[in-house]
């Protein structure tokens, strides 16, 4: 994560530059960067009362929400407005941050407006970043440095404490941490090995990863893991406190849409949480897999994972119909 259109924030940490509109270097060619007033990445300025005739989504989600390489049109959300007649998508999801920081941007943002449905589009790696009280991050010039970013901590008697709010400003030496080090997200197990197997380029790392069966997530294989009850325990509390329905969206790794690693544990829980909680679960991964193998591989960049254009308009897609058919409930019913 690079901080060049970050500012900080003393509740999830930081969030996007307001007002700030720029063209963001990839290797796609590039792609265009809208910051509405409130500092997200969002075409609509966030305001409190809804336009008359139109239900209004929040969306809440990390990069893969926010659009990560691609223009702001081009992300899921945005095209859910073309696909659900009168609706309007006010995307609060933002680039690098974990379940627990969206919930945090969500109770700071949500009770002051007007809604109508709450998507919380959870990317399934997320649930390492809850566990982390530390996130590694890029400088322009390339130096890697560490910054701290709330956390919760979750009792033996299942009772979530927050921690580092307001959250400290100033880099951290990860010298400095000593014990704590082993609490900084670096984005996965086996870090040597990752680091070794990416230097040798997108395809070697791709074959690789489908011959060992590597599985990024076993975090989810069992409900007693300790972070998935962390996950649990904060989306569960999130989805309590909504005003409006909550569409559960899991996000897959590439790993589970390519068929290189079983999906089988996190969809099992995240099942498990909507029927606890009363969410709609609306799992996106049998429409990816719906494509052919070879053409799944289009759905992420050459390098970088995250979505393209066209993994955009199949996500907008999937959720369509039940975005539609949730707010049409709720116009009945009032």
């Amino acid at each position: 994560m690079q901080r060049q259109v970050y500012e900080y924030h003393p509740v999830f940490g930081y969030r996007f530059i307001p007002g700030l509109k720029a063209r963001i270097e990839h290797e796609a060619g590039g792609y265009l960067m809208r910051i509405n007033q409130a500092g997200f990445r969002c075409e609509r300025e966030v305001q409190a009362a809804r336009t008359p005739g139109r239900s209004r989504v929040l969306l809440f989600g990390d990069s893969f929400s926010a659009g990560d390489g691609v223009s702001n049109k081009q992300r899921y959300g945005d095209l859910l407005e073309e696909l659900v007649p009168n609706v309007e998508v006010f995307n609060f999801a933002l680039s690098g941050s974990g379940t627990d920081q969206q919930y945090l941007i969500h109770r700071e943002h949500a009770p002051g407006i007007e809604h109508d449905l709450v998507v919380i589009a959870v990317l399934v790696e997320n649930i390492r970043r809850v566990a982390a009280r530390y996130r590694q991050y890029a400088t322009l010039d390339g130096q890697e440095l560490v910054l701290a970013k709330p956390y919760f901590e979750l009792s033996a008697d299942g009772e979530l404490t927050l921690r580092h709010v307001p959250v400290p400003k100033e880099p951290i030496p990860e010298a400095s941490l000593g014990e704590e080090r082993d609490e900084v997200d670096r984005g996965g197990r086996f870090e040597w090995l990752r680091s070794t197997v990416n230097r040798l380029g997108p395809t070697v790392k791709d074959l690789a990863q489908r011959v060992s069966r590597y599985q990024p997530l076993p975090h989810y294989d069992s409900p007693d893991h300790d972070d998935w009850r962390l996950l649990r325990a904060i989306l569960s509390r999130w989805i309590a406190e909504c005003r409006a329905t909550v569409v559960l969206f899991p996000l897959p790794v590439y790993q589970y849409v390519e068929d290189s690693a079983s999906p089988d544990g996190y969809r099992a829980r995240f099942e498990e949480l909507a029927r606890d909680t009363g969410a709609t679960l609306h799992d996106p991964l049998p429409d990816l897999r719906s494509f052919p193998l070879a053409e799944r591989r289009s759905f992420r960049f050459e390098v970088d994972c995250h979505p393209t254009p066209k993994a955009h308009r199949i996500l907008a897609e999937s959720l369509a119909p039940t975005v539609r058919a949730l707010l049409a409930k709720s116009e009945a019913r009032s």
